[in-house]
């Protein structure tokens, strides 16, 4: 499949945005070793991207809703169809067609920007101000801000620089090696940092699943990720790490509004039992529950108003003293001040 639709998309979106701060006032010149024209464009980029794939996220919401909701369903296939794998996932699929669930709905987002990450990889390094004017105007560039966007800075670092940039490189950009390295370092730590706390966000607040598969993918999610950006990180220019970042504040906040607004369900056993306890909580048998109920009232949850509880009875004080003579239930007390016949 050729990408050359979303390098021309990404392309038009950042000359769009980049044409609309020039119109503002916002100057092409660096400002604190800055050139914010450009910065804010992509930072917008983001914002686009992300409104078009709100219906997604939604819709990635109510599916991580749904396997939850499924998962004792799920328990019960697995110890009925213990050791017969085949059968299992025949079983499954067949719940999940049945309940109108999609496993793979959970990362449809992830998938869908995978091409616009790519395409922005690929714009970005395409910005060498040694080639041709030709093909400085692919992509549907004009030449003048092609040149202004190739000489780009974040804090005297250009947006198509990396970590891992050979001299060559940084020569042709008239940049710093060492301004280089310590930014992109930066960036990459940030990068690292907030996709964790993204997937943190979301399986705090949705718990951590019961099947087997769906663990794995949760823990290759949170952890998994954002060990190979430590590697991978040293190849991303400088302007893919900032649309990461900003992509990754961005759906910090979504999921956040999200989740305050519809906080998923607690998880009961049966209908009419107390719903429970939160993920790492044990249980009077000892275990360890999975799941971990909603929270609410911001990032990290506010404590809930405590229960009222019953005034303790006294039971001493109401049982019967030795040697009382013991009170007939059947006979009425006799009336106070009754008159005489």
């Amino acid at each position: 499949m050729s990408l050359g639709p979303i390098y021309y998309a990404i392309s038009w979106i950042l000359l769009q945005w980049h044409s609309l701060w020039d119109t503002i006032g916002i100057p092409d010149g660096r400002v604190l070793g800055t050139n914010w024209a450009w910065i804010l464009a992509i930072f917008f980029l983001v914002v686009t991207l992300r409104v078009i794939l709100f219906p997604v996220f939604v819709k990635q919401i109510k599916s991580q809703r749904a396997m939850q909701a499924l998962q004792p369903k799920v328990k019960a296939l697995q110890e009925k169809h213990k050791g017969d794998r085949e059968t299992l996932q025949k079983e499954m699929m067949e719940l999940y067609r049945v309940e109108k669930a999609n496993p793979l709905m959970g990362c449809l987002p992830m998938f869908l920007q995978i091409p616009v990450f790519f395409g922005l990889f690929h714009v970005l390094q395409h910005l060498d101000p040694t080639i041709s004017d030709e093909n400085k105007q692919l992509y549907g560039w004009p030449l003048e801000q092609f040149d202004s966007a190739a000489v780009a800075h974040l804090f005297n670092a250009p947006i198509s620089a990396k970590f891992g940039s050979t001299a060559a490189e940084l020569a042709a950009l008239n940049a710093d090696g060492t301004t280089v390295k310590v930014l992109a370092a930066v960036l990459v730590l940030v990068m690292m940092a907030t996709t964790f706390l993204t997937q943190r966000q979301m399986i705090l607040k949705t718990g951590w699943a019961e099947d087997p598969q769906q663990l794995m993918i949760q823990r290759l999610m949170l952890y998994g990720i954002p060990f190979t950006l430590l590697f991978s990180g040293a190849l991303f220019p400088i302007g893919v790490v900032i649309y990461w970042v900003t992509n990754n504040l961005f759906t910090l906040g979504q999921q956040q509004w999200v989740l305050r607004k519809f906080p998923p369900p607690q998880m009961a056993g049966k209908s009419g039992t107390p719903a429970r306890p939160a993920a790492g909580t044990k249980t009077t048998s000892g275990a360890k529950n999975p799941v971990q109920p909603a929270r609410t009232g911001g990032l990290f949850g506010r404590k809930p108003a405590p229960e009222p509880t019953s005034p303790v009875v006294d039971t001493k004080a109401l049982a019967p003293k030795p040697g009382a003579k013991p009170v007939n239930p059947k006979k009425g007390t006799r009336p106070a001040n009754k008159p005489k016949g």
